[in-house]
């Protein structure tokens, strides 16, 4: 049998010193506690750190755009140097791969990262994401490495996704580990504080975002620590931290590739009746829509928004905004055909 995919991400503060300097103790324990699970799973490791272990390297550092991206540059080679010494203790090899939206928003390219990965799996290496973010913009920039860890974990149809964090998991109000989420409520997101690590761009805000996500499309989320042995372990056999159970999918894998709501770059609202027309897996005419948000192209992703502006779908338009907002309440207008809309 084919072995299950497992995504683990590891945030800039559970690997690195308040300076910003790679944690050498933790990172081979780390390494230690992969080697263990290797075996058993396709592991894809998505490691921050790279801005933190490269800034003492730049002059007069600040922390401006240009500055982070030249730290990056330069801590992304520290950090796969130091992933290469510690695996290679387990006789396990390491690839880099510098990621960018494109490579997700575009099925060809994303097929295309799936095949080699698939090639490096068959090889037994592990590969470990990176934003690229010598080259990526802030409009086009995941939010932060949890986007990118959950948007692998959905392509990829990840049987887990493991976010590894400094607070060890989702605390309630007294500061205890919530042990179980089966449901995304407002109490859920109404226990979240808003501190998160001066290093990192994340918080658990983020990771409840993506862990909703991941969850609709059948994957299971541990938010997890590295505060006792075998962290990662006791994390995957849900022993410690907080989990959050996987919903029923029958989705395919180009359906979970579409449903990545990461990947949307404009909104559409529509009216009570084009909701009920899509629940019946019908296609999305411009009739049913009641407003346009953003700006998109013919073939982009969107958001599709319901009166109460939540979201129900994604879809692929099939027309862009400029042109929908011409042919708002006209008959016979498809804006997204069936088989490219997923309900969410």
């Amino acid at each position: 049998m084919s072995k299950p995919v497992l995504v683990l991400k590891f945030g800039t503060a559970s690997i690195t010193k308040s300076t910003g300097e790679p944690n050498e103790p933790v990172m081979v324990d780390i390494a230690r506690q992969i080697a263990a699970l290797h075996p058993y799973y396709k592991i894809v490791l998505v490691s921050s750190g790279a801005v933190g272990a490269g800034k003492a390297q730049i002059r007069d550092y600040r922390g401006d755009i240009s500055q982070r991206k030249a730290a990056a540059a330069v801590g992304n080679l520290l950090l796969l140097n130091q992933y290469s010494r510690f695996f290679s203790i387990y006789g396990i090899s390491i690839a880099q791969s510098l990621c960018e939206r494109h490579h997700f928003a575009n099925r060809d390219q994303f097929l295309q990262l799936k095949q080699t990965y698939e090639e490096l799996w068959a090889n037994d290496i592990i590969p470990i994401a990176n934003e690229n973010d010598v080259v990526s913009n802030r409009e086009l920039k995941f939010s932060d490495n949890d986007e990118l860890a959950t948007l692998i974990a959905v392509g990829f149809g990840a049987e887990a996704l493991m976010l590894c964090t400094s607070v060890g998991g989702l605390l309630d109000a007294e500061g205890q580990i919530i042990r179980q989420v089966t449901n995304f409520d407002e109490r859920i997101f109404g226990v979240v504080r808003t501190e998160k690590s001066s290093l990192g761009l994340g918080g658990m805000a983020s990771k409840l975002t993506f862990a909703k996500l991941a969850t609709r499309m059948g994957i299971r989320v541990v938010i997890f620590g590295l505060n006792e042995p075998d962290s990662l372990g006791k994390a995957l056999r849900s022993e410690i931290g907080t989990e959050f159970s996987p919903q029923p999918t029958t989705l395919s894998a180009r359906n979970r590739w579409l449903g990545s709501g990461s990947l949307a770059v404009g909104q559409i609202r529509v009216d009570a009746g084009a909701v009920r027309a899509l629940q019946k897996r019908r296609s999305l005419l411009a009739v049913g829509v009641r407003d346009v948000i953003g700006e998109f192209a013919t073939g982009e992703m969107v958001e599709i928004l319901d009166e109460q502006e939540m979201t129900i779908a994604v879809a692929r338009a099939r027309i862009s905004s400029a042109t929908l907002a011409q042919q708002l309440n006209q008959q016979n207008v498809e804006v997204a055909n069936a088989n490219d809309i997923v309900l969410l």
